[in-house]
């Protein structure tokens, strides 16, 4: 595809669940090299969103695209990663390593027997080198901290190279150390890897100091421009309150 076409985009989409409309003809492009926060109140139709970017929910009106292609006809799944919600839910009993664990990000797209090729292990390394977390794959992973296994998950997600890494609530029971830890090796990943980012978030902070793009959403898109544009937006009040005060950082 063109580089200066939009890797993702979305118009015009509504999805509905039964009587409840929860995507109201949203329209929203993404494009290489952003780092998007996707932002609403609870029950806003973010992860919706999310799932029809994915391809887990076709929309009932509109059309959305990804790398060029109606998501229908889009088969490079491979280049694009995610992470959902609860990722570290995870049994501290669950026998698994890390590696293992990591490797599982290589299995879609590929036809059993051949899940595994030579060369995994090094893609495997090389995806937790990404999150500081080379060295530990033969730990379990149920034995890891929750900001360590949020690590390990993304390096799933990574595992494959995509050009997309798609997060939805990626910090939630993560404790607030870990968490600066964490976006600033996601501010990496995007900076240094280029790695284009869309992030569902609800953390102030991330919006102000690490992210180039925010798109708000509450059925329709409410907004969608610079961090900058929003600090300053009547978004940012109705969605924080009158007396917040954001302070955006310069990128």
């Amino acid at each position: 595809m063109n580089d200066n076409n939009p890797l993702i985009s979305l118009k015009n989409v509504s999805i509905s669940f039964g009587a409840d409309l929860i995507l109201d003809h949203v329209s929203l492009e993404v494009n290489r090299g952003d780092f998007l926060a996707l932002i609403g109140p609870n029950g806003s139709g973010k992860t919706t969103l999310i799932k029809s970017i994915l391809g887990l929910l076709r929309p009932d009106e509109g059309t959305a695209r990804i790398m060029g292609k109606e998501i229908k006809d889009f088969k490079e799944w491979d280049r694009i990663g995610y992470v959902p919600q609860q990722a570290t839910e995870m049994d501290p009993l669950f026998p698994a390593s890390v590696r293992e664990i990591v490797a599982m990000g290589l299995i879609p797209g590929r036809r059993f027997p051949r899940f595994f090729k030579p060369g995994d292990r090094k893609a495997v390394e090389r995806a937790l080198a990404l999150v500081d977390m080379q060295g530990c794959g033969s730990r379990r992973i149920g034995a890891l901290s929750g900001g360590q296994q949020q690590r390990v998950f993304i390096a799933r997600a990574l595992v494959s190279n995509p050009s997309i890494l798609i997060l939805d609530e990626p910090t939630a029971g993560v404790d607030a150390s870990s968490q600066t830890r964490f976006y600033d090796m996601l501010g990496n990943l995007n900076r240094v890897d280029g790695i284009t980012l869309i992030l569902v978030t609800h953390d102030i902070g991330v919006i102000t100091r690490y992210v180039h793009q925010v798109a708000c959403l509450n059925q329709k898109l409410i907004f969608h421009g610079t961090h900058e544009e929003f600090c300053s937006s009547t978004q940012a009040t109705s969605l924080f309150g009158p007396d917040s005060h954001l302070v955006c950082h310069r990128h």
